[in-house]
Order: structure tokens, then C-alpha cells, then sequence
């Protein structure tokens, strides 16, 4: 003899939105108020009132990074003292439980090995919190007392032989260059597939002054290219066209890597995270094992992530394409190394992007067919 029973359970299978965090930036400098706290800022933050009134170099790059970064902008910021340490502003934020996609340090490094200390605190956000992040970091402007010439020398030696592929330098030039890059990066309005160099996002704004030498001379744009192929990111111009733009996001990466321009680790660094949840909801099921019905279900899931980053849009008759070019078959892999360990491996493919145009114009001096 027995008594019916019913029960009804909901199944949570995992098909909800992951958080993103992209365009959400620490930024991390001295300040004169609000020492050793963090402090949530939008569009809508007085400046003045959380980092003080007197000027700082802090607020100088979050005031070009608000300018800059669009209606929906907002950010952390953690001040500290003169004497700071931003290492320790990090690990803070971090067990306070704050993911961010960059960390800004606005204090000017002066030597490789404080690029290599900012890569390496990069990496450990990923080896110790599975937090992915890029780190931009600022070197000092122009003296009044030097050459364009010492200038170049000063900088490249920063850079020389660094070895850092999560550090992006930004030269302090016109003083808030750092803030503006900054703001660029974290702008809604485009993708971040998408170049700071992109003409098409509009000029920069808000850019301090142009500097000048010791002798007078306004920054060269011959100075601002052997700043690029010295790995910095700097701003560029082009004659006879109105505004200021940037060029490429330089990271300190090694030569022939996948990752010397920043918009292929912001892509790669979007996919890990968008299925880095979905791997960790699996560890333990049994409903992934190796029968092929198994095999297709699973890689079907991974993929949506991927499928929804290469979602493009038309309209009025132009295509919008999403942030990566559609997966095939074949761009996810799960491979059974043993009964209980497994590895995935994914491609994702950036689209084409022209930065280098160049223009071949011919005549025609035939006869003209004339009626």
C-alpha cells in the first residue's frame, strides 16, 4: 500500500545573462580627500566634493575620463595619499568584491620594472580571483628644462626590453592624456572590438594643452610617432582635418604575439568571462560526459555566448557587425583528457579593421566617347 505523491521542482539550467563589467575602470591616484576609501562615480558625480577641491592628479584624469566616456559612464575610483601605494588600493577593491575590466593608475611610472610590478598584479587578479583586467598606466610629460629629443630618449628607456601584455602606457603630453584614452575605452557607445583610433567615434575631448619644448617647439608629430613604436599610446592628428584623435591602444607585448593592440585582449578577455560561468555550473554534472548527445548539448551552450558577441544589426541598409565574426563548427572543442578532467578549447575572430589606407589614382586620357 502506498500514497501518491507529487512534487514540482523548477530546473535552473543556466540559460540567464552573465554580468559584464566591461567599460567599468578603477582608477587608482592621489587625491586630497577620501584617502584609502572607493568611490562609486557616474556622470552625475561632483567631482570637487569626493576627491577634494584643490586640483589633483586624480581627479584631472577622471575629469577628462567623464568627458570623454559617454552618458552612461561611471567608474571606481580609489584615492590615496601622495605616498600611496596603488598595489594595496587594488588588493582592497578586489576583497571588497569589485570586478572591473581596467585599472588606471594615474601616478607617472618612471622605470620598466614598475610596468612589469603592474602586469604581474594583472595577473594575479586572474590566478587569485579568475578576474580578468588590463592595467593603464601613465608616464610624466615634457619638462619645461628639456628637448623634444631628451624627452624621447627619457621614454623610451621605459619601455625597452618590458615584457607586459596586460600594461598599456599612456604618456602624459598634454597632461590628462591617460583620463582621456580612458574614457574613450570606456564609452558605450561603441564596442570594445572596436580601436581607440577609430575617426568615426569622433575627436577627443577635453585634451589639455598642446606642450611645448624648452625651446618653444609644440609637440612634433614626428615625436608622437616614435612614441607609438616605442609602445605608447598617444594622440594623433591628421592635416587639414579638423580634431584630435588617438591611435592604437599599444600593449607591452612581445613582437609576432596575438595581443599587441588592446582591442584583441578586450574581445578575448569578454568571451573568457561570458563562459567562464557556464563552465563552473558543470563541474560535478554528470548531464556533461562523453556520449555524443552530451558532446552537442555542451557545445552548443559555450557557443551562445560567442554567437551573441557576433550578433550584427542592419540597418538602413548598413551593417553593423558584432563584436567578433560568427563561430563555426569546429571554433569549440571539448576534449576528455581523462574520466574526470576536461578542456575546451575556443576560437573566437576578430574582423578586419583598416588602419593603414592608402588611395591609387590614375588618369584616363583616352578619347572621349562622345554622343
Amino acid at each position: 500500500m502506498a500514497l501518491g505523491k507529487i512534487s514540482v521542482n523548477n530546473l535552473n539550467l543556466g540559460q540567464g545573462a552573465v554580468t559584464e563589467i566591461e567599460r567599468y575602470f578603477l582608477f587608482i591616484g592621489p587625491a586630497a580627500k577620501n584617502v584609502g576609501k572607493l568611490l562609486p562615480l557616474n556622470t552625475d558625480s561632483d567631482l570637487d566634493d569626493q576627491l577634494g577641491v584643490a586640483d589633483s592628479d586624480l581627479k584631472t584624469q577622471l575629469l577628462a575620463a567623464k568627458v570623454n566616456g559617454g552618458d552612461r559612464w561611471a567608474c571606481l575610483a580609489a584615492p590615496i595619499g601622495t605616498e600611496g601605494d596603488w598595489a594595496s588600493a587594488l588588493e582592497h577593491a578586489q576583497q571588497q568584491g569589485f570586478s572591473v575590466e581596467a585599472v588606471v593608475i594615474t601616478k607617472p611610472v618612471a622605470t620598466g620594472a614598475e610596468l612589469l610590478a603592474m602586469h604581474t598584479a594583472a595577473e594575479q587578479l586572474n590566478a587569485v580571483y579568475g578576474r580578468r583586467a588590463f592595467v593603464l598606466a601613465a608616464s610624466a610629460g615634457i619638462l619645461p628644462a628639456a628637448t623634444w629629443s631628451d624627452y624621447l630618449a627619457e621614454q623610451k628607456a621605459i619601455t625597452s626590453g618590458v615584457a607586459a601584455p596586460r600594461v598599456l602606457a599612456v604618456p602624459q603630453l598634454h597632461g590628462n592624456d591617460l583620463g582621456v584614452l580612458a574614457g574613450r575605452l570606456a564609452n558605450a557607445a561603441w564596442s570594445v572590438a572596436d580601436t581607440p583610433m577609430r575617426v568615426a567615434s569622433g575627436p577627443v575631448l577635453g585634451l589639455g594643452a598642446v606642450p611645448q619644448d624648452k625651446d618653444g617647439i609644440p609637440l612634433p608629430s614626428a615625436i608622437r610617432s616614435e612614441l607609438d613604436k616605442a609602445r605608447f599610446s598617444v594622440s594623433q592628428t591628421y592635416p587639414d582635418y579638423e580634431g584630435v584623435y588617438w591611435g592604437d591602444a599599444n600593449l607591452l607585448d612581445t613582437a609576432a604575439s596575438d595581443f599587441q593592440v588592446l582591442e584583441y585582449l578586450r574581445l578575448a578577455d569578454k568571451a573568457a568571462r561570458q563562459v567562464r560561468p557556464l563552465l563552473i555550473r558543470r563541474i560535478g554534472d554528470r548531464r556533461l560526459n562523453s556520449s555524443p548527445a552530451s558532446m552537442a548539448a555542451a557545445t552548443s551552450a559555450l557557443m551562445a555566448p560567442l554567437r551573441r558577441m557576433a550578433k550584427a544589426v542592419n540597418f538602413a541598409g548598413e551593417v553593423f557587425p558584432g563584436e567578433i565574426q560568427p563561430p563555426k563548427d569546429g571554433d569549440l572543442v571539448i576534449v576528455w583528457k581523462s574520466r574526470t578532467q576536461v578542456e575546451v578549447f575556443i576560437r573566437i575572430r576578430p574582423h578586419n579593421c583598416p588602419k593603414d589606407i592608402t588611395a591609387n589614382i590614375a588618369l584616363d586620357l583616352s578619347q572621349d566617347n562622345q554622343e
